[in-house]
């Protein structure tokens, strides 16, 4: 093992993966899908790549086992160096791979960069959720041509070689004395009330609400802990529980009069989770039907009035259409995870894999009727997110529960079926959009209206956000929620944004094929803002837009086309964030109450302490990932960057001021924008900045329309975000928002089964997210200037670099065929029956 003899007392067939994380304590190596797919628990077996999590304990008996923990290779050092790597949990199984290619490349062709082909065709069997696939091309590339070779070099990011290393350790790594291993029980009904639950288990603890009503399969009922996994399994498997059955509302008939209550009365709709990321907008219910909101319209009567005129005219400037959007499952490489301890004093000791550690604190504490100076939580590192990882959720609750029932530390972590089912996804949804234009060519009337499908959650708010595109002609907005019983949406990377660009947008690309306009040049007349209107001109300067084929035009099996796709999102920030600053032997240290899900903050903080300060990297150390410091933001809503580095900067001046003597102490804030703030106080520590970031997406795809299969060749992104903190980890954000968005446009596709309720697509087999094969090459365009009134001068980039990429997709294949995609995902049997018509 890594050069050294080992022994492990291990079953014959205990999976490897297993032995290596249990047995010898080797975490490096992940299980995040087990059913070989992802790559992440990947080991190198007499020097041959395999995936341990299908390899059984006697196989490998007197064979050599190398781990990323003993890899010590140079593309190792190139990950580091061209930031192929995001969160870090796929980064070992990666690299371990890489390594073994590079080997075989370099033997047999010198150093040389093999083609972008040949480099994906070798990785095609690990999967990366944060979508860092540009950086692990460019790493692999430059470890062939032996530029790595030399160990010196700084790491793009201050944590990377923990994490290329296998050292990183993430909640699914931590093992405590004594601990046992959680497992929750789940509904196998879509609607039922339960009438009782028993299991061969000392503890079992309940995870039902006071009506005992189950609403959807795959809903928690109760928990159950054993000294191992397979054992803890095992019980659950077994477990009894009695079910009163309940008429289920599955499918469109869910909204039909008479169709089956998913919520029977006002105080079980009161109850309702949440699909949005702020307050939950108010709505009437009719049946299964909450809504419409439509405060957000802006003249709506006159917009209607306008529009049915057209109508009735036959006028061919009215577009209109139905656009549909899927599900789509967060599903992160660190499934949800929490190890939970109660000490002897009564405090309570959480790891969490959380993009939240302040609220999760604040949640538990609540929760559990403690001050919040008694909850503790850690996530030293967090493998992935995307907005499902929020405050205190099934697992955790899971975990104290059964802690405190067993008196011990207990680990819950999710397999990858509960992931898919019920650990968040983007609501689908249906948008019906009219489109008006008038004699000049003008915005004259915009109608959206949307019935999102969140399951059993509510907060559709999707139609609001065309009242910040194009200007302000008369609207008539309405947001809907349909609720059926099927698993509950979270907020997943620009809430209510990808669904709506992928109507609008497309709509706006109709308007401007009818007015025989450029699609560019049209949006940037009807667009008043000055920062996108910048991205647009660079834009219509493109190569791959200016020699765009005419739509249609395209003959043979193999079609080109190219799109275009606008985008803007709200600034957000979090005006309470503090970071503290000390002094300890000649290193100063900072902290903060914030978590670094991928994003790279541990990173940005560095790099301002060394501009302000003058120190080496050396010199800096940054803590975060745990309560018991300052306060920090939550990683939702790209508030972080925008919240930390403004405090870290005023905490550094304020060091200056005092000396950096050991002992030093100061704590700095983030200080308010000049002119303030949209919001007059913060709500639930979030406050509205002036101003909305944008982005412009050019995407140019091949169309088989033999096989209906489209792919993505090259995608531009227009970036107006202002200040960028750390160049190359922005960068990395933003291809890895393109790679999520072309996952919502061609592949990603919850499949829920009619009859039953149940989630059929529960392994990442029949889930499919994009892989390095899928990734086009993305060229990121930052548009700096504009947030001169921000402190800092930037804004957060994480959802305005994936919202749009969606419609830029579809507009493309309309480029290309001359048919107009309206479903999402765009697959093979639907292109083809569109082109076929």
């Amino acid at each position: 093992m890594n050069g050294l003899p080992a022994t492990v007392d291990a079953s014959p067939d205990d999976p490897v993966v297993d032995v290596l994380r249990e047995g010898l304590g080797l975490t490096g190596t992940k299980a995040a899908c087990r059913t070989g797919v992802c790559g992440a628990c990947t080991v190198l077996v007499d020097g041959v790549p395999q995936v341990s999590c299908l390899l059984p304990a006697a196989v490998l008996e007197e064979h050599e086992i190398t781990t990323a923990e003993g890899l010590d290779h140079p593309v190792q050092r190139a990950f580091a160096a061209h930031d192929g790597l995001q969160c870090g949990y796929c980064t070992p199984g990666f690299a371990v791979e890489a390594a073994a290619f590079v080997d075989a490349w370099r033997d047999g062709h010198g150093d040389t960069a093999p083609p972008r082909e040949r480099i994906a065709a070798a990785l095609a069997g690990h999967l990366c959720r944060c979508g860092a696939y540009e950086g692990i091309l460019a790493a692999v590339a430059a470890a062939c041509r032996g530029e790595h070779d030399d160990p010196a070099g700084a790491p793009a990011r201050v944590e990377a070689m923990e994490k290329i290393t296998g050292r990183a350790r993430y909640t699914t790594d931590v093992r405590e004395d004594g601990m046992l291993e959680g497992v929750v029980i789940r509904s196998t009904e879509a609607h039922a009330r339960v009438t009782g639950v028993s299991a061969d288990a000392a503890h079992l603890v309940d995870l039902l609400s006071a009506d005992r009503v189950v609403r959807y399969a795959g809903q928690p009922v109760a928990a159950v802990a054993a000294p191992t996994l397979r054992e803890a399994l095992a019980i659950a498997r077994a477990a009894r529980i009695g079910y009163e059955p309940l008429p289920a509302a599955l499918g469109d008939g869910a909204a039909d009069p008479g169709a089956p209550l998913v919520y029977e009365d006002e105080a079980a709709r009161g109850r309702a989770p949440s699909s949005s990321e702020g307050v939950s907008l108010p709505g009437a219910w009719n049946g299964n039907v909450r809504g419409p909101f439509t405060r957000a319209s802006w003249r709506g009567r006159t917009a209607v009035r306008r529009i049915e005129t057209a109508r009735r005219a036959g006028d061919p400037r009215l577009v209109s259409g139905t656009f549909i959007t899927a599900v789509q499952v967060h599903t992160p490489m660190e499934p949800h995870a929490c190890v939970a301890r109660w000490d002897a004093g009564g405090d309570l000791h959480l790891h969490l894999s959380t993009q939240t550690v302040g609220m999760a604190a604040e949640q538990a504490a609540k929760r559990w009727d403690l001050p919040v100076s008694r909850v503790h939580v850690v996530a030293d590192h967090v493998g992935g997110g995307f907005g499902a990882k929020s405050g205190v959720t099934v697992e955790t609750v899971a975990a104290v529960e059964l802690a405190r029932a067993c008196g011990v530390p207990v680990r819950v972590v999710f397999g990858r079926a509960e992931e898919l089912t019920d650990a968040g996804g983007r609501p689908g949804s249906r948008t019906v959009v009219d489109l008006l234009a008038d004699d000049r060519g003008d915005l004259a009337a915009l109608s959206v209206d949307v019935h999102g499908r969140g399951g059993v959650a509510v907060g559709s708010a999707v139609a609001m956000l065309a009242r910040l595109m194009y200007g302000t002609a008369p609207r008539r907005l309405r947001d809907h929620d349909v609720v059926t019983n099927e698993p509950p949406g979270a907020p997943f990377r620009g809430p209510g944004g990808a669904p709506l660009l992928w109507a609008l947008e497309q709509a706006v690309d109709e308007a401007a094929h009818r007015l025989g306009e450029d699609p560019v040049a049209l949006r940037r007349r009807w667009d008043g803002n000055p920062k996108r209107r910048v991205l647009y001109d660079v834009a219509a300067a493109l190569p791959q837009w200016t020699g765009r084929p005419r739509t249609g035009s395209g003959t043979g099996r193999f079609r080109r086309g190219v799109g275009v796709a606008a985008a803007n999102w709200p600034y957000i920030l979090d005006p309470g964030t503090e970071v503290e600053l000390r002094v300890e032997g000649g290193t100063v240290v900072a902290a903060t109450a914030t978590q670094d899900i991928g994003t790279g903050i541990r990173s940005v903080i560095a790099a301002v302490l060394a501009e302000e300060l003058g120190l080496p990297a050396g010199r800096i150390r940054v803590e975060i990932g745990r309560t018991g410091t300052v306060h920090g933001p939550p990683s939702i809503g790209s508030r972080t960057t925008t919240s930390v580095a403004p405090a870290v900067r005023d905490a550094a001046r304020r060091l200056r001021e005092v000396g950096l003597t050991d002992g030093a102490r100061v704590v700095g804030g983030r200080r308010r924008d000049r002119r303030g703030y949209l919001t007059p106080v913060p709500v639930g520590g979030m406050a509205l900045g002036r101003g909305f970031s944008g982005s412009v997406h050019v995407t140019e795809v091949e169309v088989d329309t033999r096989l209906g299969v489209v792919r993505p060749l090259r995608v531009w992104a227009g970036m107006a975000v202002g200040h960028v903190y750390a160049e190359r980890l922005a960068r990395n954000q933003c291809e890895g928002g393109v790679v999520q968005g072309i996952g919502y446009a061609l592949y990603e596709e919850r499949l829920v089964d009619p009859v039953t309720g149940t989630v059929l697509t529960t392994d990442l087999d029949r889930y499919r997210i994009p892989g390095i094969g899928d990734t086009p090459e993305i060229t990121v365009h930052f548009h700096r200037d504009g947030w001169d009134h921000v402190n800092g001068r930037g804004v957060g980039i994480g959802e305005i670099s994936t919202i749009g990429v969606a419609a830029s997709v579809g507009n493309a294949v309309h480029n290309a065929t001359g048919w107009r995609p309206h479903d999402l995902p765009i697959r093979p049997d639907r292109l083809l029956e569109g082109i076929s018509r």
